[in-house]
């Protein structure tokens, strides 16, 4: 069921499940406003869906294929041997184990919401950086254009240095290889000085 939901979440385009979502819930049902974005939080709902399924639906199967194969691991089976139960041994030793991958899926994706934010924007008529950008364009703005641009690539880049900081608290393996890595690079560095001299 829920692999079924992720597949179907991953292969819908943000633009057509923008405009499912308006053609069914304002314009069939009437439930929901059908643009704008701030008077209430109705307005949130469909703008949210539209751009969280998909990503949503990436970081559930990518979670799904980290925990099967650390599900196999010889560390579970002793851990469920010494009679921890299930939610203990998912969350305390194969969640934890898990979580690299999940969390650089996780880091993608914010890139790839900042990149949908500017279709659900349009199609919702909110104003954002998204709608900006696509303004300046027909606008022939060159300038908001790049600044546009530019803070998407920062932001992107900010993104990424946070999931590597991540990393070293999720994983300390990782922390102590980027100090034996320095260490080691100290030493050679030293003893090409004393080769020089």
């Amino acid at each position: 069921m829920c692999t079924g939901c992720a597949l179907f979440g991953i292969s819908m385009p943000m633009f057509w499940q923008g405009l499912m979502l308006i053609l069914i819930f304002s314009v069939g049902l009437g439930w929901l406003p059908a643009s704008g974005y701030g008077n209430s939080w109705t307005q949130m709902i469909m703008p949210v869906v539209a751009l969280g399924v998909n990503s949503s639906a990436t970081i559930m199967r990518t979670t799904r294929s980290s925990m099967l194969e650390v599900m196999r691991q010889d560390y579970i089976r002793t851990a469920k041997a010494k009679g921890q139960t299930y939610w203990m041994v998912i969350l305390s030793h194969a969640l934890k184990n898990a979580m690299i991958p999940i969390v650089t899926v996780i880091g993608l994706q914010l890139g790839v919401l900042l990149a949908g934010s500017i279709v659900t924007e349009v199609i919702f008529s909110i104003n954002g950086v998204g709608k900006y950008l696509v303004d300046s364009m027909n606008a022939r703005d060159y300038a908001a254009v790049q600044g546009c641009v530019l803070l998407i690539a920062f932001v992107s880049a900010i993104l990424n240095l946070i999931v590597d900081i991540i990393y070293t608290f999720i994983d300390p393996r990782m922390k102590t290889m980027y100090e034996s890595s320095k260490s080691g690079f100290f030493c050679f560095k030293k003893r090409g000085e004393k080769k020089a001299a």
